[in-house]
């Protein structure tokens, strides 16, 4: 059980992580930086269960990634983090 949190963990800081580092690049275009800077703040502050944020981040980045001005790479990252994010299970 605590080996499980701990996976959850690790996934859900790297998904924050690759989320922080994609807002703070230069060349990402400012709606989707605005968009991710609402997104990790609603996955750092929330009172809802570690599974519960990251399902609502998922939802929330498939709609990011639709945009049709996204770079490409940006758009690959956001997937990657949607892939750390779907690790999680509680």
């Amino acid at each position: 059980m605590a080996d499980k949190k701990a996976q959850n963990q690790k996934s859900f800081d790297m998904a924050v992580q690759t989320l922080t580092q994609v807002a703070a690049n230069p060349t990402t275009p400012k709606n989707i930086k605005k968009s991710l800077t609402d997104l990790i703040g609603s996955l750092k502050s929330s009172d809802d269960p570690m599974s519960v944020r990251a399902a609502n981040a998922i939802s929330q980045l498939d709609d990011i990634t639709q945009d049709p001005n996204m770079p490409s790479y940006v758009r690959v990252t956001l997937w990657q983090a949607v892939s750390n994010l779907e690790n999680i299970r509680e």
